[in-house]
């Protein structure tokens, strides 16, 4: 039932086709079956176990020589997304929990922590927010001191996905080069390094594995430095500049998915002697949730594509694309609730799971608030 003719939009290559139909084929056979919401830990272990096992991991965590093609990236989203909240979580987390090292480790980093990723044989987190430093980069005060040939990390984060079953945590903290975003730098921390503790799992109305850890005295040595001293927020915003337009394309899929619900209900559910489709403030409603999923849709590939076009930063397109297609897979979803009536609220029904999954996606990785002030400084910086 779900559109598939946006894969005709010349966004797209044949490649691009082909792996939309391997991704729908295996989200078929195991998205769904895997995800249990009620063991989250243990459903993404199965679902990260499979994806590797079958080579999807390679799109989110290139091999040697390859790299993140955000289409892709996209594509994968909006498919496992419409097909389990859990397999989205799960793809999506082992490109962002490394993207940094793929983007800015040496050889011998990338050697050491991209194959067991790639492989679903360890899950990866990436550990940037702080209980007053979520959007506001700049307000981070994990501190990184450099003590001999290592580096000792003090401090908390918190809203960590994967915090508690992931082999190995991103950090950004405060080395003090300069003040604000420039005193910055990046870490790859073993959740065995000492001194890192998980204070607490975080419960969400959409089961996922989450986390506050605290760092105390923790030591990592001077080679699991990222890059630079100080270069930690230009490698965070270069990652999010990456997979922000994939957060749009998993509020795509939710989307699609409730709009697919709402027509199998309205069709089969009569109403007044004839079926609930035939009513025109059904009909309506319908027609707005297909506009906005294809609005959404565009814009995220329009991200997407820019991107992997050779464009440098997408700040200002990716912005978009997150802001409108999170906020317009609210609206769908919330019609679709309303068309289903009370089995739209009931637990066990696909409409309220996606109703509580779809509310997350409007602030992490930048709440919308935060994408109205990115797209607007974009607009002001370009009329100087």
């Amino acid at each position: 039932m779900t559109d598939r003719t946006y894969l005709d939009w010349p966004f797209f290559t044949a490649g691009h086709r082909a792996l939309a139909a391997r991704a729908e084929a295996w989200a078929q056979a195991h998205a769904e079956r895997l995800a249990d919401e009620h063991d989250v830990d243990a459903s993404c272990r199965r679902l990260v176990a499979a994806m590797g096992e079958d080579g999807l991991l390679d799109l989110a965590v290139p091999k040697p020589g390859g790299r993140l093609d955000v289409r892709s990236l996209c594509l994968m989203r909006d498919i496992l997304g419409r097909h389990a909240g859990l397999a989205d979580f799960a793809f999506a987390m082992q490109g962002l929990g490394t993207g940094a090292i793929t983007l800015f480790g040496t050889d011998a980093q990338r050697a050491q922590w991209l194959p067991p990723v790639r492989a679903g044989a360890s899950l990866a987190a990436f550990a940037l927010s702080e209980r007053d430093a979520g959007s506001d980069v700049a307000a981070l005060a994990t501190t990184a001191r450099r003590d001999g040939d290592a580096w000792v990390l003090d401090g908390e984060k918190t809203w960590i996905s994967n915090g508690g079953i992931a082999g190995h945590y991103v950090t950004f903290a405060r080395t003090g080069e300069a003040p604000g975003t420039r005193g910055l730098s990046a870490f790859i921390v073993p959740a065995d390094a000492p001194g890192l503790h998980i204070a607490a799992r975080i419960d969400t109305i959409a089961p996922h594995p989450l986390a506050t850890l605290r760092f105390e005295g923790c030591r990592v040595p001077d080679a699991n430095l990222i890059g630079v001293p100080g270069q930690g927020f230009r490698i965070a915003m270069s990652v999010l500049d990456v997979f922000r337009s994939t957060v749009g394309a998993a509020a795509l899929g939710l989307a699609r998915r409730a709009l697919d619900e709402a027509l199998r209900h309205a069709r089969s559910r009569t109403l007044f002697g004839a079926p609930l489709s035939d009513l025109q403030m059904t009909q309506a409603a319908l027609a707005d949730m297909a506009t906005e999923v294809d609005a959404a849709a565009l814009l995220v590939y329009r991200a997407a594509w820019t991107k992997d076009a050779g464009a440098e930063r997408v700040t200002r397109e990716a912005s978009m694309a997150k802001l409108y297609a999170t906020e317009a897979a609210q609206r769908v979803v919330d019609r679709a609730v309303q068309i289903h009536g009370g089995l739209g609220v009931t637990k066990g029904n696909k409409v309220e799971e996606l109703y509580r999954e779809v509310r997350a996606l409007r602030i992490y990785e930048g709440a919308s608030e935060v994408q109205r002030i990115v797209i607007a400084r974009a607009l002001m910086d370009g009329m100087n």
